[in-house]
């Protein structure tokens, strides 16, 4: 029921992943007079892999935190995550508001053992593919437990994912140096040292587009500058691309003859194709999409959480989590 969009995205979306996917299922969570009307011949087409579950209550995109945590114990996000704790559901996906989704996750899901704080964790693309980064948004004020936290949830997800046995965690700090950086950011650079995960070290905010290391750890004050900063960025660079290709009949000229790398350039760095962020640390799985997300973004988030259900990511980040527990006290 949420994004900025609603049903109207999200249902088409969940119908390609299940033409694409025959082995998952989905549990459909909102209002049903809404939803009933959109659902067209898929219950003929999907047949028991889709379900409806009707939720009175919708948390709006603005609606403070603490009214959907405590005023509304039936909305979809509600329901959803409670069809997680109860076995019924293996992951969650919504693309509603990003504060209530983490609040009500973190309420009915609770934490892993050995984590202190969720984190939000995203994907950017960088030079060499794309690169995962914790916390984008969630924890503005950490501890160095907490970034060490984030560094083997960030290793973890990297691992179940993309099926990489070490893969490498940068700590983002302002330089490279060990002498670099608040008294926070050194001593988690110590704690991350010394807990087996393939460290990498200091990186720098150029480096998170290089693809220097396949996780980037940081706050989430920091990360959701990042975030927005680089989002804002590309949004510049391609509007400014279009008005300079659009100037005159010369560069429209140009524009026809590049188009086939303007496609390519487009397709390599469309945020579509990285949508889907992952609420680390739960008992659980909670993908958060983009509010503003299309079919494809939407369908992508989707992918995401499947994959992660399939590897039992909660799983692997408690296990991790318990080798890590020495190192952390």
């Amino acid at each position: 029921m949420g994004g900025d969009h609603g049903p109207k995205v999200t249902l088409p979306a969940v119908f390609e992943f299940l033409r694409r996917d025959k082995d998952c299922a989905t549990i459909l969570v909102g209002r049903e007079e809404a939803l009933r009307p959109l659902l067209g011949q898929a219950d003929e087409e999907f047949g028991e892999r889709l379900r409806l579950r009707h939720a009175s209550e919708v948390v709006a995109m603005d609606e403070p935190v603490a009214s959907a945590l405590r005023n509304k114990k039936d909305s979809s996000m509600r329901v959803v995550a409670n069809l997680v704790k109860e076995g019924a559901a293996d992951a969650a996906i919504s693309a509603g508001n990003t504060g209530a989704l983490m609040a009500v996750s973190r309420f009915v899901l609770k934490t892993l053992p050995g984590i202190d704080r969720p984190a939000i964790a995203g994907i950017l693309p960088t030079a060499k593919g794309y690169t995962y980064m914790l916390d984008l948004g969630a924890n503005v004020d950490c501890q160095p437990e907490h970034l060490l936290q984030f560094g083997i949830m960030g290793a973890m997800l990297v691992s179940a994912l993309d099926h990489k046995e070490r893969p490498s965690v940068g700590l983002l700090n302002i330089g490279e140096e060990d002498i670099k950086g608040s008294d926070v950011v050194k001593r988690a650079a110590e704690l991350l040292r010394d807990s087996g995960l393939n460290f990498y070290g200091n990186v720098e905010g150029n480096d998170i587009f290089k693809g220097t290391t396949d996780v980037v750890i940081c706050d989430g004050f920091v990360g959701n500058v990042v975030l927005k900063a680089s989002e804002g960025l590309a949004q510049m660079i391609g509007n400014s691309l279009k008005e300079e290709f659009s100037r005159n009949a010369f560069t429209k000229l140009g524009a026809l003859m590049a188009l086939p790398a303007i496609r390519a350039f487009k397709r390599r760095f469309d945020h579509r194709r990285y949508n889907g962020a992952s609420l680390l640390g739960l008992n659980g799985i909670v993908v958060k999409s983009h509010g503003s997300a299309d079919v494809l973004a939407f369908f992508t988030a989707l992918e995401r959480a499947a994959e992660a259900a399939r590897q039992r990511l909660p799983e692997k980040i408690a296990s991790r989590m318990a080798q890590a527990m020495p190192a952390a006290a």
